[in-house]
């Protein structure tokens, strides 16, 4: 008898974590992200304070059913102990979460790996810490079930780990997400929309390093975009493609990222929407600007989402539909 209370007892908890690293959409069919980039925090340093008072002010006002930290997030050591104090105001309010790493998070003793695996002991956290055979770490592609019977998948979330640097002799510059991680992504996008009867869920991608292509869309005057462009897109030299692969699988119709952090804006290219999030620390790099995130809202069923900036402030900035917003009549 006490054997199987036990029992019950450890398939009781095991459900509510799994319950709890379940995402659906809500009731109004909506499902909102805060994507929080390039907080370069340094526990202790009082240049930081702002951010975690972002955090705090974004996460009650938003109330985020999902948050992602895409890279740069900890500059300074102890790495471990500043991740715990920057991943509590999610964990305390008991939001999923999901990280994927830039190109300066292992630059303080310890390996992308150790990172990773910490990562993914937290509660809440929604990541792997690899998958064999793919480069890099936390790639992930997470569901967002139905509002209705939290069975059948709606939406899907790609992170994707964009590497930091170059790893070619002669090639400089940041790194790129490789073939296998392409192929992977395409396995996962084929597998989600066969089970969808052979019909691209809706999709959005989360990674640190800028694609080539925003610098293309952003240069070509017919595209339209909302947001500010302020300083030169740091994009690698090589491009891996897999803006193209993602245009081939027809599911992701928006992808964000960080890197550039005076940039902010979002842009449609090729009925793909190429976002940045907003710089989320302040006075520890070279930024001189108000901190802040991008929200996105996603809406079951349907190939639309709606984002805007938050800023610490409170200002709401570039409010837009996807893709109503993005419609050029001249076209």
């Amino acid at each position: 008898m006490k054997r199987k209370w036990i029992f019950i007892l450890l398939f009781s908890m095991i459900t509510l974590v799994l319950n709890a690293q379940k995402l659906t959409f809500r009731k109004d069919g909506t499902f909102k992200i805060v994507q929080f980039t390039d907080m370069h925090y340094v526990k202790g340093n009082p240049q930081s304070d702002s951010t975690l008072l972002l955090i705090s002010r974004v996460l009650d006002t938003e109330k985020p059913d999902m948050v992602l930290f895409t890279g740069d997030i900890v500059t300074g050591k102890p790495v471990r102990e500043s991740w715990d104090n920057l991943t509590k105001f999610v964990i305390d309010r008991k939001i999923p979460f999901a990280v994927t790493l830039g190109n300066h998070d292992h630059e303080q003793g310890l390996t992308r790996e150790e990172i990773a695996r910490f990562i993914t002991s937290y509660p809440y956290n929604l990541n792997t810490p690899s998958v064999p055979g793919v480069t890099g770490v936390m790639n992930d592609a997470i569901p967002i079930y139905s509002s209705e019977n939290h069975l059948n998948s709606s939406a899907i979330i790609y992170c994707f780990d964009s590497g930091a640097y170059s790893t070619i002799k002669g090639i400089e510059g940041y790194g790129w997400i490789t073939n296998d991680q392409i192929e992977w992504y395409k396995n996962q996008s084929l597998h989600y929309t066969i089970q969808n009867n052979f019909e691209p869920l809706p999709a959005l991608a989360y990674f640190h390093i800028v694609l080539p292509e925003y610098k293309i869309a952003f240069n070509d005057e017919k595209n339209i975009r909302y947001g500010l462009k302020k300083e030169e897109e740091c994009s690698p030299e090589l491009n891996s493609g897999l803006f193209l692969s993602m245009r081939e699988m027809r599911d992701v119709m928006g992808v964000f990222v960080g890197h550039d952090h005076v940039n902010n804006y979002i842009i449609n290219y090729h009925d793909i929407a190429l976002a940045y999030g907003k710089f989320s620390g302040w006075k520890t790099t070279y930024t001189p600007e108000i901190n802040g995130v991008r929200v996105v809202q996603l809406k079951e069923g349907k190939r639309e989402f709606d984002s805007w900036i938050h800023e610490l402030d409170g200002t709401i900035k570039y409010k837009v539909s996807y893709p109503a917003d993005f419609i050029n009549p001249n076209k």
